[in-house]
């Protein structure tokens, strides 16, 4: 026996003693069965098993050329990437499973520059799909991968899945290896070892068990690609205008004249995808405003967009949404949400009359400063409008929460180009800050425009910088 195999078999027999190895029923992440189940997170508790591991990834990692830095797959692999960069000298990045909504609420964290070559560190594949998350997330950063190495290879087609979106994985033990030490040393018997043989061969991972790869990171996606993507039809269409007339900006016409807004629309239109309104404070509304404002969005292909912020119980809800003078089901696209009072809101929008064609941004997050709005309730407000894809077109939040769900928008109010507070707590972050870092795909601007000494310059201005903001974010 050579000193090779006589190491890895009693590395295997250490698993095997420690549990990290264990025989039963279990199901994968992947949704399959199991005679025989791996759970290494015991191994942080073993330092001398964990510097063993380690010495040997670092053995494989001699027939790998130019790694600049290492990234293990959370949550398991962390410390032994950890164990291989102490062992290696090369440093480490950390991915994050979801964005921290405070700090830098980066995604990837610690020291890269965009082409470094990054080794992913793995415990255990099957499928390879939390590599890929991993690698997606790596790639959206401008860091290569190429190469994983991994404890063991659970030998069901992994290794093929990673090939074929350009991973090769190098593996200290294949299962059959460690089964066949574990009964060399008479841990197991060779009944369990054809067992585990038969259900290698009858279990296998496929792209059809996989169902879908890993989705895609909104912020890196073309609008029009996102317009495919979306569920809701006004949100599609929100996209499709954003990219055919290259902005993301939508004007908040906070004014009380009836006439001033029609003008604003009117001089302002080429310029934006979607005018925001609060019907109930113009101060000489008449059913005859409507008409011309819906005349000038079909004109200049924008959206009508009523900021109602519903809020009341359904059948309330449902009298304000198309009852009473204003009507607002019958000429706006799209309106705003509280989800404070759950699902009954939603029903209420979704079965009133009006105009079929209609969308809800679900307000998770705002730019007042000393909101009430914690981090509960924009999470029971993100699981609601799961619930309600064909209805939701997007999310009124400040930073980048569902970065998974590209068929979603995200608004953002409160841009302006200086940044500042007003005297009642209105918060503002800048074009290029709200799309770059806050993920905001539609960004309000409303005094910034209106008023400006010429709002038309002002339009224009917003435009340009938050569109370049948004290629930018894009480009790969």
């Amino acid at each position: 026996m050579s000193a090779e195999h006589q190491k890895l078999k009693a590395f295997a027999v250490e698993l095997f003693q420690i549990k990290a190895v264990k025989f039963g029923e279990f199901k994968t992440k992947v949704g399959l069965m199991t005679p025989v189940y791996f759970d290494l997170r015991v191994i942080v508790s073993y330092p001398e098993i964990m510097k063993t591991l380690s010495h040997l990834l670092v053995d494989i990692l001699k027939d790998i050329k130019n790694i600049d830095i290492l990234c293990g797959v959370p949550y398991t692999a962390l410390p032994i990437a950890t164990a291989v960069s102490l062992e290696t000298g090369l440093p480490m990045v950390m991915r994050r499973k979801e964005a921290k909504d405070y700090g830098t609420k980066k995604l990837i964290e610690g020291v890269f520059k965009e082409g470094d070559k990054c080794l992913i560190v793995e415990d255990v594949v099957t499928s390879g799909s939390s590599i890929l998350e991993t690698v997606r997330d790596l790639l959206n950063e401008g860091i290569k991968c190429k190469d994983a190495v991994v404890l063991l290879n659970r030998e069901q087609g992994g290794a093929k899945i990673l090939e074929k979106n350009g991973i090769r994985m190098h593996a200290v033990l294949s299962l059959t290896e460690i089964i066949q030490y574990l009964v060399e040393a008479k841990c197991i018997d060779s009944e369990m070892q054809q067992k585990v043989q038969k259900y290698l061969a009858e279990t296998q991972v496929t792209d059809a068990v996989l169902n879908k790869a890993p989705p895609a990171n909104r912020l890196k996606l073309s609008f029009i690609e996102r317009s495919k993507l979306a569920k809701n039809p006004v949100a599609a269409k929100l996209f499709e205008i954003m990219s055919a007339k290259q902005t993301t900006l939508c004007l908040a016409a906070d004014l009380t004249d009836a006439t001033k807004i029609l003008n604003l629309a009117e001089q302002v239109g080429p310029y934006i995808c979607a005018l925001k309104t609060h019907i109930d404070i113009i101060e000489d509304f008449h059913s005859n405003f409507i008409e011309p404002l819906k005349d000038i969005a079909k004109r200049h292909n924008f959206v009508l967009f009523e900021d109602r912020k519903f809020a009341d119980i359904g059948k309330t809800v449902e009298f304000q949404y198309s009852k009473g003078i204003y009507q607002i089901s019958s000429w706006a696209s799209l309106v705003t949400v509280h989800s404070l009072t759950g699902k009954g809101v939603l029903d209420a929008i979704k079965g009133a009359t009006g105009n079929p064609e209609r969308g809800v941004f679900l307000l998770a997050e705002t730019s007042a400063a000393g909101s009430l709005i914690t981090d509960s309730y924009t999470k029971s407000t993100l699981k609601l409008a799961s619930e309600y894809p064909d209805l939701i077109s997007g999310i009124v939040c400040q930073n980048p929460l569902f970065l998974d769900n590209p068929g979603l928008i995200q608004l953002t109010p409160g841009v302006k180009i200086e940044s500042k507070v007003d005297n009642l707590g209105q918060q503002y972050n800048t074009p290029d800050l709200v799309v770059a870092e806050k993920g905001a795909d539609v960004a309000v601007v409303g005094r910034g425009i209106t008023e400006a000494c010429d709002p038309v310059a002002a339009a224009q201005l917003y435009r340009e910088m938050l569109w370049k903001a948004y290629s930018k974010r894009i480009a790969v």
